[in-house]
């Protein structure tokens, strides 16, 4: 176990690892502790259970595993039932000085879940209760452990949806929703996570409870939410939330399209936008993901920019604005591929990201999602294939992409590269898995784009915080540093 300790560096303070770990005594000591809290039955320090929660789903641990490499395991796994039990373990850590990491469902891509320090991961799962569904004011509020997938059948058994669809919804939690800023397949209509939540309780690292105002939009001084809603858990811990619903739709409407340009196509998706269509879903793929995801997962041999798009909502609403988005489309010489591709897509959407179509080991692959305005879109587009595709060249990368997430200032752009072959050894796999990303993302933030979209910073991506928010980082430490003065929380990610 690594215990920490504060010191300053250069007038800022910093948090640094000791080399003190304590013997089998105070680790039996602090186990008892912590089962005072939440009981027995819901503490372990199994190796097989520890290993379980060694591991993400980020490319990075799994790769490490497969070659056999020792990945560091927490010290102890407890899963509190309620927020005061959060509160006593974060009373415990911050005692001892011992790192906490919260776990949802562990479908993270980035390792913001890895205890790379030991510690203690705090599972919230049996934190799953609905607390209540105000079907007048067109909310549910759920405990943070409950699972997407569950929280969304009850509300569809009352006609409501939580139109927050991402890939991971069968083992992603809530609060995993709004950790990492996640977005869903709908997201175009419907918004992201942050745009779904009204209201959040949050554990701080000293163990203080605290509820944000009942409502996301008033003029009652800062909106501190926000600050927790892509922190990764380095500033809580999410317990309760408080999201928007809506109707099921009437009608859900798709069809595909297919451009030979795909400026054009991207011109089309903005042109939806900007004209307020309200498009369910705007998924735009580049030629290379047409002719290599959309051929073996739908099963459609296409050349060129592949497109679905959907409207939902009231039949006669719907149909007219699909109407409007395929006069559009005609204007700009797209190929109209009919119903059948367009509901196909929606039928498999998900079948890209799991067995036996998603990409895994042996490959070396990373999705270097970013977001950016429309005047850049093409800009990062180009930058990151020319810059991934011509450094690596002699791996034989493949970089493919799609545009995902439509705003009315512009777009998401989900970016793979995948190197079939990767280095045998470990540390040169990761070394150069390291490079790729490095590579990827400079291309991103020098053309307009971002670190990232939807996916979060977790351990991957930390390193670039301070160059995509320069001296203001210096801000997010301060507060970083105030309420977590000992380092406890989810330590070494989000650039902390």
């Amino acid at each position: 176990m690594t215990y920490y300790i504060n010191s300053e560096l250069n007038g800022k303070k910093k948090v640094q690892s000791s080399k003190y770990t304590p013997d089998q005594f105070q680790f039996e000591m602090i186990r008892s502790e912590l089962e005072e809290v939440v009981g027995q039955k819901h503490i372990t320090t199994e190796g097989p259970a520890k290993l379980v929660y060694s591991n993400d789903w980020s490319w990075m641990p799994q790769m490490w595993l497969d070659r056999g490499q020792p990945l560091k395991t927490p010290d102890y796994i407890v899963h509190p039932g309620t927020p005061e039990q959060v509160a006593a373990i974060m009373k415990i850590a911050n005692t001892y000085k011992i790192p906490v990491i919260p776990w949802g469902g562990g479908s993270g891509t980035q390792g913001g879940a890895l205890s790379i320090f030991g510690g203690i991961i705090m599972d919230v799962k049996r934190m799953n209760r609905i607390l209540e569904i105000d079907e007048q004011s067109m909310s549910v509020t759920a405990e943070a452990g409950i699972n997407g997938s569950q929280l969304e059948m009850r509300l569809n058994e009352k006609g409501l949806t939580l139109p927050h669809y991402p890939a991971s919804a069968n083992c992603a939690t809530l609060g995993g929703y709004l950790a990492p800023r996640g977005t869903g397949t709908i997201s175009t209509k419907y918004g992201k996570s942050e745009d779904l939540v009204m209201s959040m309780e949050v554990v701080l690292p000293d163990g203080s409870i605290i509820e944000t105002p009942r409502v996301p939009d008033h003029a009652s001084g800062p909106d501190y939410m926000g600050l927790f809603l892509g922190s990764e858990g380095v500033f809580g811990t999410i317990t309760k939330a408080t999201m928007q619903v809506d109707y099921l739709p009437e009608t859900r409407l798709f069809r595909a399209l297919l451009f030979d340009d795909l400026t054009a196509a991207i011109e089309a998706g903005r042109r939806l936008m900007v004209r307020r269509l309200d498009p369910t879903v705007i998924r735009l793929y580049d030629p290379g993901s047409t002719a290599s995801r959309v051929k073996d997962i739908l099963g459609y041999k296409l050349e060129g920019a592949y497109m679905v798009v959907g409207f939902d909502g009231d039949k006669d609403i719907a149909a007219l604005q699909e109407k409007k988005a395929m006069d559009i489309f005609k204007e700009l010489g797209a190929k109209d591929l009919g119903r059948e591709p367009g509901e196909k897509w929606w039928d498999h959407r998900y079948d890209f990201y799991y067995p036996p179509t998603n990409l895994k080991l042996p490959w070396m692959y990373g999705t270097a999602d970013t977001v950016m305005r429309y005047k850049d879109v093409e800009k990062v587009y180009y930058a990151q294939k020319k810059a991934v595709e011509q450094t690596y060249g002699d791996w034989n990368v493949k970089f493919i992409g799609h545009f995902s997430h439509w705003f009315h200032w512009g777009a998401a752009m989900y970016t793979r590269f995948i190197i079939e072959n990767p280095p045998e050894d470990a540390r040169d796999a990761l070394r150069l898995h390291n490079r790729v990303w490095n590579t990827a993302i400079t291309a991103s933030l020098d053309n307009g784009g971002t670190i990232n979209e939807h996916h979060g910073i977790g351990l991957k991506l930390g390193r670039y915080m301070r160059r995509q928010y320069g001296e203001a980082f210096d801000l997010l430490e301060n507060i970083k540093g105030a309420i977590d003065p000992n380092g406890i929380m989810n330590p070494g990610k989000v650039g902390f």
